[in-house]
């Protein structure tokens, strides 16, 4: 196997320029989430260089709204279960932003909208399977799974359920989300859900008919104060409230209240279990004559550290240590991606996979430029090794 990593590495080398204006193509074409057809045209271009060189590809569409979810399959035909890379193709950059930040190099980082998250990620997929490709490499399928809405968490999409679908029966999943800063790898992620919750109450004078007042924020107030109670950093369960709104003035007794709740978990059924506490919460009255509601605007399930995750880990780290290409440290995040879900559906999966750097969401974003090289040549290695 000595060999096959001196001509991966030798492959790499020699593309380097083409691996930079591929990820500069990718960067510049805009896709954010909220706007599909922009997601889409990415998606088409990213179809197009994996089906010349031998996928079989096909577009799911997500629903009204929402990029589609890009599949795509090579040597279907090959024994065993197929290897899959997965990731996300739009981000959360609004259309005009490129015009502010295009694809640019300074030094040994890289900037512009994606850059990072995460279609150096994408990019890094595909030279991975071009250097395999060159080494001759048949023993198993290789599958892509690309989301066009993973930014707003596939809210009001199908794309979750196409996830699990198309990743079931997979041998292993590499996510190639944000690669992190240490080369660490990640083994689970938190669930993430936002909840609205809403207290109408009785408007009145403050002074000249406070008694008829129904205060929605001091009711408000009280539910806070249970919600924060949910907070379990043992278990790894976080409930914060990070947007509040209510009243008009000072002199009335406020009608409304609403808030913006962010609940996190390390685990399904945590989450499960948290819901339900929530909702005793909100069913709860302090303040007779006031009205509590909620609703679930958001959600992506906890990715949850597993045997069969733990196992894929150590043979992925025990492969690149014989092979000099680093230790790998295996690392537990905080933030959700769509690892859970092939998780979910039985896959073993490693996350944060793709190009390094730091600063996702922000103007800040950068991607360390050497990464884009060290990681094809790393996964090509580990999945020539794997079986």
């Amino acid at each position: 196997m000595e060999n096959f990593l001196t001509e991966i590495s030798a492959y790499i080398d020699k593309h380097r320029d083409e691996i930079i204006a591929d990820w500069r193509d990718i960067v510049n074409m805009e896709s954010f989430y909220g706007e599909p057809d922009g997601v889409n045209r990415c998606g088409q271009r990213i179809r197009h260089e994996f089906e010349k060189i031998g996928f079989v590809c096909r577009n799911i569409p997500a629903g009204e709204g929402h990029g589609d979810v890009l599949v795509g399959i090579m040597g279907e035909d090959r024994e065993g279960a197929p290897i899959l890379f997965s990731g996300h193709m739009d981000t959360v950059f609004p259309k005009g932003k490129l015009g502010e930040n295009p694809f640019h190099i300074e030094g040994e980082k890289a900037y512009g909208p994606g850059v990072l998250d995460m279609k150096g990620g994408i990019i890094i997929a595909l030279y991975t399977v071009k250097a395999l490709n060159h080494i001759g490499y048949q023993k198993r399928p290789i599958k892509i799974l690309f989301a066009g809405d993973e930014e707003c968490l596939h809210y009001g999409s199908s794309t979750a359920e196409v996830l699990m679908e198309e990743g079931r029966g997979a041998a292993c999943a590499f996510n190639m989300e944000t690669g992190l800063i240490n080369d660490n790898l990640c083994v689970s992620r938190k669930g993430k859900t936002e909840i609205q919750i809403s207290v109408e109450g009785v408007e009145a004078h403050a002074g000249n008919d406070f008694v008829s007042g129904r205060n929605a924020i001091v009711e408000m107030a009280k539910k806070i104060g249970d919600l924060a109670d949910l907070t379990n950093l043992e278990v790894g369960t976080t409930v914060s409230v990070g947007v509040i709104n209510g009243g008009t003035m000072s002199g009335a007794v406020p009608k409304n209240c609403e808030i913006a709740v962010d609940m996190r978990s390390t685990k399904v059924s945590e989450m499960d279990k948290l819901k339900k506490q929530v909702e005793e919460i909100c069913a709860k009255t302090y303040i007779d004559g006031t009205s509590t509601t909620f609703k679930y605007t958001n959600e992506m399930l906890p990715f949850e550290r597993s045997e069969m995750g733990m196992e894929f880990f150590n043979k992925v780290r025990e492969i690149a240590l014989a092979n000099g290409l680093g230790d790998h440290q295996c690392q537990d995040l905080g933030g959700s991606s769509d690892a859970a879900y092939l998780t979910i559906a039985g896959v073993p999966t490693l996350c944060s996979c793709g190009v390094r750097g730091q600063w996702n969401h922000t103007v800040r974003e950068y991607a360390l430029v050497e990464s884009m090289f060290e990681r094809p040549k790393l996964w090509a290695c580990v999945i020539s090794q794997l079986f």
